[in-house]
């Protein structure tokens, strides 16, 4: 079932060359080609309406893997003072600048290509760092299915708990969502591995998968 979801949605939405426009979380989105569809996706309006429960007033917020920008648009409407959007995907960055002035946060919000943080300076530090990453192994097709798949045994985003790891205040904290579809126990060990201890802060389920997001502190 997994490998029939990822064909259909890699053919019919991720490799779109058409430009929409969404509401999903109470945003307007535009969503570029080649970007990952919160409308067509549960994780993301999931996942923005997790964080709309945090109080991050005065808070310095990451959002890595950031597609249309919609998280980092919930952290600013929860509060943040400062939003950095990072995306692999140079039409996501795109994306997130466009989003963020549609909706009245261009002030608190900035986006940039990266690959996870790497081109985000080591200061000044964040206070936290959400992501929802790629949450299957596999192979990407081209840049778009890298929304879908994180490579084999996850290579693209091993690197990510230990690079949040550096970038944050010795209290902050990381939010990520995986699938129940996910290898929990890889991604654990590489959670562990980075220094932190996971702690399963909120779920849905849809049936035959349940999304879930981890609180990870170290």
């Amino acid at each position: 079932m997994r490998a029939a979801i990822h064909f259909f949605s890699y053919h019919l939405f991720l490799r779109r060359r058409s430009r929409r426009v969404v509401e999903a979380a109470g945003f307007r989105l535009a969503v570029l080609p080649t970007v990952f569809d919160p409308r067509r996706f549960l994780t993301s309006e999931f996942f923005a309406d997790f964080l709309g429960t945090l109080d991050l007033r005065g808070r310095a917020v990451a959002d890595v893997c950031t597609g249309s920008g919609i998280l980092a648009l919930a952290a600013a409407r929860a509060g943040a003072d400062r939003v950095v959007a990072l995306d692999i995907n140079p039409q996501a960055a795109q994306a997130v600048s466009e989003n963020a002035a549609r909706n009245g946060l261009a002030d608190r919000v900035v986006a940039a290509a990266s690959d996870l943080l790497s081109a985000v300076a080591a200061r000044p530090l964040f206070d936290v760092v959400i992501a929802s990453p790629p949450s299957f192994p596999g192979e990407p097709r081209d840049i778009a299915d890298r929304a879908w798949v994180a490579g084999p045994d996850y290579r693209d985003i091993a690197g990510l708990f230990e690079q949040a790891g550096e970038r944050l205040n010795p209290d902050g904290c990381m939010y990520v969502l995986f699938s129940s579809d996910s290898d929990l126990h890889r991604l654990g060990r590489l959670i562990a591995e980075a220094g932190f201890s996971a702690r399963l802060v909120a779920e849905r389920s849809i049936g035959f998968e349940v999304f879930v997001v981890y609180e990870l502190r170290r």
